[in-house]
């Protein structure tokens, strides 16, 4: 079953540390600054939560999703493949055969060997979601990182507000600022390895794949995990010559 791969110590990690987030966030740091009574800390909590939220549906359509395996019957067009395309010409990357699978795979596809299958347009095995990112699943992987960002940029900003506005003088609580401390550095650390993931994922989406292609034609169902209507068989991609055509 596929809910088998919810059993890994990466995933359990994730679960542990983002019930912490979500409980000191709400409970400790919103609490501090605003107070959960007042309509601000409500306000906050409500979008802290819902962030969560986005994060966790994607997370587990990352986790869910088969990344598209190449078809048993999958034959490369011998044709096709003979003619002067520019993009396999521009990248040299032709079909070929999986020397571990003993079948052939279109371009893009990668054996993984975790999974031990051929993965269509494969990126990488992700051991967070214990997976590999590839064809079908690209796009939940992308606005999974997305909300990540967003998140913890949010837990980011209240921990450094609620912190540099608190009266330690006052307080002399070595443990509690220590605490504090600790949050903060671990936030700011947090957000810059998801922005920075973010804006790779970003930069290879753009130079590999157009928006286009993996995002959906649509901008209003960008954010949507599951909004994959646009997504194509995975055993061949446009070309600029398939465009020229048309």
């Amino acid at each position: 079953m596929k809910l088998k791969r919810f059993v890994s110590i990466p995933i359990v990690s994730v679960f542990v540390f983002l019930g912490f987030s979500y409980y000191v966030t709400i409970f400790i740091f919103i609490e501090d600054w605003f107070g959960l009574q007042t309509s601000a800390g409500v306000l906050n909590s409500l979008i802290f939560t819902l962030l969560i939220f986005l994060f966790l549906f994607s997370f587990s359509v990352c986790v869910l999703t088969d990344p598209g395996e190449v078809p048993a019957s999958y034959v490369p067009d011998v044709e096709q493949n003979q003619s002067p395309d520019q993009e396999f010409h521009k990248r040299g990357v032709y079909p070929s055969r999986c020397d571990k699978c003993s079948a052939h795979k279109p371009p893009r596809a990668h054996h993984c060997r975790v999974c031990r299958t051929c993965v269509l347009r494969m990126d990488h095995h992700c051991v967070w979601i214990n997976n590999c990112v590839g064809h079908r699943n690209y796009k939940s992987f992308l606005v999974l990182v997305f909300y990540a960002t967003v998140a913890s940029f949010y837990f980011a900003i209240i921990i450094t507000i609620c912190t540099f506005n608190k009266d330690w003088d006052s307080i002399g609580n070595r443990p509690l600022k220590s605490f504090y401390f600790g949050c903060w550095c671990t936030s700011i650390g947090l957000s810059l390895v998801l922005g920075t993931l973010l804006g790779w994922n970003m930069y290879l989406t753009a130079h590999n794949m157009t928006t286009i292609e993996v995002l959906g034609p649509n901008m209003l169902k960008w954010l949507w995990p599951t909004a994959v209507s646009h997504i194509k068989d995975g055993l061949s991609f446009p070309t600029a010559r398939d465009s020229s055509n048309q």
